[in-house]
């Protein structure tokens, strides 16, 4: 009897339940435009709203009318397709108020006469690509209260970001993050990502910023940074937000943020600062790459100037953390930026200042493969390095008329460094015996001044299409440093026994100070409408010094002997021409770029303390071309060539000799010859919105003639001596490969990637007078798995295997190629009575080889329990544990032409934080909907 009821109560409210459903329906008619016929057959498709699943679907009849019953309440999207003809797609809503929606006649538009291929009512799609911009519709993705930026671009298609902040876009670094199209804070990209509000943003932008000079002509000259342009909601450009957060923990870490940030129409203020001994650095990536000198010369537009750095005997510190040893960071900044008188003038100013300290140890393992056998050092280091930075930029734009604009660029950086090193080495043969060992201790303090300063100025002419413009640039760097040196280095015989000690103790000093000024005059001309050109010619001049001097010790104690051997005093004067000429075509879908660049250098050294002078010509040639066809707003496809001449640097050609370390000899090459680099390019991207599926891949080839490669000569008591030469019958060849595939299943919240990633080396140096020949593949892929749910659940997973193979001509029976995998987790869940856990792990393997005994697994787990309080969640107390397991040991394997290398470095491991935050927010006059 039960089983009985219990059925009637099932038929019954199926029966109910299919009544409620057939009071649910549309109906309309689809139409031509042009000549009012029904389109017969075309595809009536309804999908779900939310997630754009599909719900029905039927087609049009001999009139072109339809009708749909049997739906259910809720959300719609109504989408029309026929053959040749404009996709119409409209929101709708059906409820018992409402259960028919009667969309009427809806004419439909043949493409051919519809500049855009989508008509949207009401909710817009995810994604559309305008030209070489891929554009993301905000609405379209969940933006939770409180949010940031980087909440929402962790839900884009293609792009990643690490739990550092860094963004990735289809396998390339992003470097650049703007806010309406304008810097904010210039080089810190996680300043806007982790500070800015996620529902203040209209649109996200993702594409490869063009200098201003290309941007202005249309025409691509080949400079290109992978950007994301933030766009505000009009309505979230008044009021202030900002944010306090502070945490203190055990074993004496703590942290401490601050950020205010106040919008006026056309008007932003900033103002943060940053406080940590947990590697919050307040440091973006490119601040720190661009800042960096750790070479002898630096080329810039083919010319060459000295930089500080180990070339002086001393090693300075460059202010960057790339996670070893332990550091302490204090950081702050302001930033402005208005547009007044319509526009007409616009200013946009940064100030940054803050210090950083690293501290700590370093152990590395070098395998040296010789063609007579192996060396095998050990290097123990202490380090314990600061910096202290500031700088300020500007921006000045003003439209001087409807035809040109006048654009200023300035910029300032002090730097002071100190730096302290330690380092005991050792050295055996293959059988074990010792060869030779250092100690070594350095110490250098530096300060460091530079300025830069640049005008663009361009206009429009009569014609359509020909413009003119000039860039002029004036740059100035100046280094002072000094330090110690002290060394003692052991050289033994073949049966391990003491055969000669030296040593060194002497004080440096190093002065560099380079200037140049920069010109390009660029004129573009329309050969038709769909042909054109830009010419342009540019002047540069240039003057650097370098003055080194190093100091022995006196019967008096004191450094106030001349060491002439190692010191120095050079003056380099440089003229360069540049001239080119770049051809554009445009057509339909298609865009064509083809040219090249000449660049004729004239230098000049001069060694002040002998007299001698050095000249030297070279020319630069920088061909390139490039294709791109866009199928649609979400397809797109383009292939590029780049032409590159390298010419010697300084080092190579004529080295400053320098004694730091005695074990390694560098030589110089008056009769080196310039190298040319042919590289390839080719990308394909596509995205549907309706299934929400994205394909991507991206190919890279390129080849070396003539390339300058190191030629080593390591004697019988392990000194090695470098010089460069050219290498005329190999060709040093690179190629990779990335494809991503990424898609949300269908009738889930699930969303599946993935790709693979390969890249394969072939490289060359001498050794001992033998050609060395290494080949380093490496072959990856990764599968993952997302869910984003609003105020419930945010998981990414992912995991991946990769062998890497490295192999050396010169030791064939020792490689050292092996297994490795890698995995990501990332998990928040919503608890009851506004709990939240966040967790992130990591594992890391690579299993033991030829060169390296045993296996190195990791798994590095961070977790954080927060309780969010007050009616907009704004104020959070939070429980962090970073390094849950304790095993975030420092360490890296790398391999490079006949050296194979594992390091080991003290890092930041296990501790505890409780943490405080509030978030302020009144933009709009209201505050954020929940």
């Amino acid at each position: 009897m039960k089983l009985v009821v219990l059925a009637s109560l099932i038929l019954l409210l199926s029966s109910i339940t299919l009544f409620a459903q057939n009071n649910y329906s549309i109906k309309g008619s689809a139409l031509d435009t042009a000549s009012g016929t029904g389109l017969q057959n075309a595809s009536i498709i309804v999908l779900n709203s939310k997630d754009s699943t599909l719900v029905r679907f039927t087609r049009a009849d001999a009139n072109g009318g339809f009708s749909m019953n049997n739906l259910r309440e809720g959300n719609f999207i109504l989408l029309l397709t026929y053959p040749d003809f404009a996709d119409y797609v409209e929101t709708f809503s059906l409820s018992s108020d409402k259960p028919l929606k009667d969309f009427g006649k809806l004419k439909m538009i043949l493409k051919a006469r519809l500049l855009e291929e989508v008509i949207v009512k009401g909710t817009a799609a995810q994604m559309t690509i305008k030209g070489d911009t891929t554009e993301f519709n905000a609405a379209a993705f969940n933006i939770e209260a409180n949010s940031k930026v980087e909440d929402l671009l962790k839900q884009l298609p293609g792009i990643q970001v690490d739990k550092d902040g860094k963004i990735t876009a289809h396998g390339q670094a992003v470097n650049k993050v703007l806010v309406d199209g304008e810097e904010f804070f210039g080089d810190d990209p996680t300043l806007v990502t982790k500070n800015i509000r996620g529902d203040m943003v209209d649109k996200v932008q993702l594409y490869d910023k063009k200098s201003d000079q290309a941007t202005f002509t249309g025409i691509d000259d080949g400079e290109r940074t992978k950007t994301i342009n933030i766009k505000l909601k009009e309505d979230k450009k008044q009021g202030y937000f900002g944010k306090i957060d502070a945490g203190a923990g055990n074993d004496e870490f703590y942290q401490g943020q601050g950020m205010f940030n106040y919008f006026k129409s056309k008007k932003k203020f900033s103002a943060y600062g940053t406080l940590s001994n947990t590697a919050k650095t307040g440091l973006g990536w490119e601040d720190n790459s661009k800042y960096s000198a750790s070479s002898n010369v630096q080329v810039t537009d083919g010319g060459i100037m000295f930089t500080s750095g180990d070339d002086s005997g001393l090693e300075s510190f460059n202010g960057q953390y790339n996670g070893e040893g332990i550091p302490l960071t204090r950081n702050g900044g302001m930033h402005y930026d208005a547009k007044w008188k319509e526009d007409k003038y616009s200013i946009n100013m940064n100030y940054k200042a803050g210090s950083i300290g690293v501290t700590g140890d370093k152990n590395s393992l070098n395998q040296n493969n010789l063609p007579t056998g192996i060396i095998n050092t050990n290097t123990d280091q202490t380090i314990d390095n600061f910096m202290f930075r500031q700088k300020l930029d500007g921006t000045f734009l003003v439209k001087l008329d409807t035809t040109s604009d006048l654009k200023i660029i300035v910029d300032g950086t002090l730097k002071n460094s100190e730096s302290n090193s330690n380092y005991f080495t050792s050295s055996l043969r293959g059988n074990g015996v010792s060869l030779n060992g250092s100690k070594r201790s350095l110490s250098n303090n530096g300060d460091q001044r530079i300025f830069n300063a640049s005008a663009l100025w361009t206009k429009k002419l009569k014609k359509k299409g020909r413009t003119i413009s000039l860039t002029l640039g004036q740059k100035f760097d100046e280094d002072n440093a000094n330090g110690f040196l002290n060394s003692e280095n052991s050289f033994y015989n073949t049966l391990g026994l003491i055969d000669s000690i030296r040593f060194i103790d002497q004080y440096k000093t190093n002065k560099t100070r380079n200037s140049g000024f920069n010109s390009n005059l660029a004129y573009t001309e329309p050969l038709s409408k769909t042909f054109s050109v830009i010419l342009n010619y540019g002047l540069n001049l240039g003057n650097s010094i370098a003055e080194r001097e190093s100091f022995n010790k006196s019967v008096t104690g004191k450094y106030d002997v001349l060491d002439n051997e190692f010191s120095n005093d050079f003056e380099l004067d440089q003229t360069s021409n540049q001239t080119g000429a770049i051809f554009n075509y445009r057509k339909d879908k298609n865009v064509i770029n083809f040219g090249t660049r000449l660049n004729a250098v004239d230098f000049k050294q001069t060694d002040r303390y002998t007299g001698k002078i050095y000249k030297r010509d070279f020319l630069n040639w920088l061909p390139q071309a490039s294709f791109r066809h866009n199928f649609s707003k979400q397809k797109s496809f383009e292939i590029r060539y780049d032409g590159n001449t390298t010419q010697p640097n300084l080092n190579q050609i004529q080295p400053i000799k320098v004694n730091n370390d005695p074990l390694n000899i560098i030589l110089g090459n008056p009769e080196l010859k310039p190298s040319f680099r042919s590289s390839l390019n080719l990308s394909y991207y596509s995205y549907k919105v309706l299934t929400d599926k994205s394909i991507y891949f991206r190919g890279y080839y390129s080849t070396t003639h003539n390339a300058i490669v190191n030629n080593t000569l390591t004697d019988a008591a392990g000194k090695s001596t470098f010089q460069s030469i050219n290498l005329t019958d190999k060709n040093p060849a690179n190629f990779s490969f990335y494809g991503d595939y990424g898609q949300k299943i269908p009738g889930t919240e699930l969303r599946i990637g993935l790709n693979f990633n390969t890249y394969f080396n072939t490289y060359f140096n001498m050794i001992n007078s033998v050609l060395n020949e290494t080949r380093s593949n490496s072959y990856s892929t990764r599968i993952s798995v997302s869910r984003y749910k609003q105020k419930k659940i945010e998981l990414y997973w992912s995991f991946g295997p990769e062998y890497i193979t490295n192999e050396s001509s010169l030791q064939k029976q020792i490689n050292n190629n092996g297994w490795g995998a890698n995995s990501w987790f990332e998990l928040s869940l919503y608890l009851p009575n506004k709990f939240k856990i966040q967790s992130h792990a990591n594992y890391k393997y690579q299993e033991k080889t030829q060169t390296f005994a045993e296996d190195f697994n990791r798994l590095i787990w961070n977790t954080t329990l927060t309780r969010s309080f007050m009616k907009e969640e704004s104020l959070k107390l939070s429980l962090t544990a970073n390094d849950l397991l304790n095993q975030n040991t420092g360490f890296n394997r790398m391999a490079t032409s006949n050296m194979i290398s594992q390091n080991s470095f003290t890092t930041i491991k296990r501790y505890f934080m409780l943490s405080l935050s509030y978030d302020l927010n009144h933009m709009g006059g209201a505050q954020p909907k929940k």
